[in-house]
């Protein structure tokens, strides 16, 4: 199989941008079916925990009051037990309650969303534990990369996929008040939407690829490309934000905000897991900007090339000329 020749249209590269670099290596019909058969489980993955969210917070009982939310059992006590048993991580200062300022002010502007917030907080119980598992897996796709599979940069996939774990297993897995708070819920509405759409995007780009081995071929519709490169647009701030209010929400009642820090904090009552949680709480906000005009470059080679609009459909590509 001959890799794509330079007549390849611009719009077809880019949708080619994520499979396998056209080698002998790569050209295996195993390989192939098994990162297509990785991207569909994914997205069903995804699904399922889509699926198990919205009907948790469509369907299930909620407590009238927030200090009848019951204490949400967690996936794996292991790493619990890890940090706990580090005396210099540990603070003496107590977190924030589950209920927030910001849920608080929620409430009393949108009332009719009370139902849905007061699920939130037993969110976990139900889809705590699919959550952990399907993202637990992304952890191949950085072997993908160091293997060559995928032509992606290695530090940004690394540090996507670290970022995730770090919320699943550091912080919603160790404390209740970040799986009980409401931005858990909107954090995996944002992740589940997202990886459904990239992922599915990811199948199909394999099915559609010139050098695929499949007997058949498919074609990406242009509607799911348009997703691919257009909800990040709302996906991304509520994701990275939620991300970013969940670390928020395990700090002590005595973050710098909340005033007479300077004293607690000398007292010892912030732990370096205090501090170093304060600071991944910092750097999301860059973080996001980064990732988020990234996106947007993507967007303009996808969506529109050269004097078109940005969300334009791309560009009819010339036809071979003939010899």
């Amino acid at each position: 199989m001959a890799p794509p020749t330079r007549s390849t249209s611009a719009a077809k590269k880019q949708n080619n941008a994520f499979a396998f670099p056209a080698t002998e290596s790569t050209q295996s019909p195993v390989l192939y079916a098994y990162m297509t058969l990785y991207n569909v489980l994914s997205a069903v993955g995804w699904s399922l925990v889509l699926y198990t969210t919205v009907s948790h917070l469509l369907t299930s009982p909620y407590p009238s009051t927030p200090s009848a939310v019951p204490t949400a059992p967690k996936t794996s006590s292991y790493f619990a037990r890890l940090f706990s048993s580090l005396p210099i991580l540990k603070s003496a200062a107590p977190a924030a309650p589950p209920t927030s300022t910001i849920e608080a002010f929620v409430l009393a502007k949108l009332p009719f969303l009370e139902p849905y917030l007061r699920r939130s907080h037993t969110l976990y119980q139900s889809a705590g534990l699919v959550t952990a598992v399907v993202q637990s897996f992304a952890v191949l796709e950085v072997v993908h990369v160091l293997l060559g599979w995928v032509k992606s940069a290695l530090p940004t996939t690394a540090v996507q996929v670290a970022s995730r774990l770090i919320l699943v297993w550091g912080i919603a897995e160790r404390f209740e008040e970040a799986r009980t708070s409401p931005f858990y819920a909107t954090m995996l509405l944002s992740w589940a939407s997202t990886e459904i759409i990239r992922y599915s995007y990811y199948a199909l780009s394999l099915l559609s690829s010139p050098t695929s081995p499949a007997p058949f071929k498919v074609t990406i519709p242009y509607w799911l490309t348009y997703l691919r490169y257009t909800t990040f647009y709302v996906l991304y701030p509520t994701g990275a934000g939620s991300e970013a209010f969940c670390m928020y929400a395990t700090l002590p009642k005595s973050n710098p905000i909340s005033g007479a820090w300077v004293q607690q904090m000398l007292w010892g009552r912030w732990g370096v897991e205090d501090w170093v949680r304060a600071a991944l709480f910092v750097i999301w906000w860059p973080g996001l900007y980064v990732m988020y005009t990234h996106m947007m470059r993507q967007r303009r080679k996808v969506l529109g090339t050269g004097g078109q609009k940005l969300g334009a459909a791309p560009a009819v590509p010339p036809k071979n000329k003939t010899q």
